[in-house]
């Protein structure tokens, strides 16, 4: 297996290059279907095809060397930045780890350590923010350059300035490959080509944003609007606080 053209999940092609957007209340089912696309368990009906090959009849490495994960709570090792980016592909120079770094805004930072690349992260990054852990794992990715990739939660931990730069760091790593992008925030997902919405282990609704935000009693708009709509402006009277006299 070479390369994702098209994958088919209940009944369903997604085209090679298109971005797949997973919403829905937590226990919806988003990571059980993470994890079958994965190959953590397989499916009890229903089979899951990429390039027309059941998942269950190629071999584990030869799936998952196709895909790249990024996990909300970023894994990183100790040693040091260049490492860790490297870990994406060990055979890679040091040009392209660099490379890689500044494709998803992560090499200004870098080098504002007393030793750049060379700078030494501790068990689990320690050292770094929840934001920059979150850029060296999309540089690693990037550097792994798989055909798939999927996101879980990868902007959820994250300040809204952070989520800025992250966000254009996702719009160079999602570049032309199939993608699959667990979110709770929406603003992340808002650009997808195709939107799942899940409720109870079912894909309950499914478009692209434009539609789905504007169907009456539809969960995606409802949960829409509950992170979108701006609150009534409060009075000093509603107000909990109370100004000393």
């Amino acid at each position: 297996m070479r390369s994702a053209l098209g994958l088919t999940i209940q009944f369903r092609t997604i085209q090679h290059g298109q971005r797949i957007a997973l919403v829905g209340f937590t226990g919806a089912g988003k990571t059980t279907f993470i994890n079958l696309l994965s190959r953590f368990y397989d499916p009890k009906q229903g089979a899951i095809l990429i390039d027309g090959y059941d998942l269950r009849d190629v071999t584990l490495y030869s799936l998952r060397s196709q895909m790249g994960i990024v996990l909300q709570d970023t894994f990183l090792f100790s040693g040091s930045v260049m490492d860790n980016i490297r870990y994406g592909r060990l055979g890679a120079t040091d040009e392209e780890c660099i490379e890689a770094a500044k494709k998803v805004n992560a090499h200004e930072f870098i080098l504002r350590f007393d030793e750049g690349y060379n700078t030494q992260v501790e068990e689990r990054g320690s050292l770094l923010s929840v934001g920059q852990r979150q850029l060296i794992s999309f540089a690693r990715a990037l550097l792994a350059n798989p055909p798939i990739l999927i996101l879980d939660e990868a902007t959820s931990s994250v300040d809204p300035y952070s989520e800025m730069i992250i966000q254009e760091a996702l719009e160079k790593l999602l570049q032309d490959r199939t993608s699959f992008v667990i979110a709770h925030r929406l603003s992340t997902i808002i650009n997808s080509d195709l939107i799942l919405v899940m409720d109870q282990g079912r894909i309950i609704e499914r478009g692209p944003h434009d539609e789905l935000a504007v169907a009456e009693g539809s969960l995606y708009k409802h949960l829409y609007e509950m992170q979108f709509k701006e609150p009534e402006a409060e009075t000093v009277e509603d107000s909990k606080f109370k100004r000393v006299s």
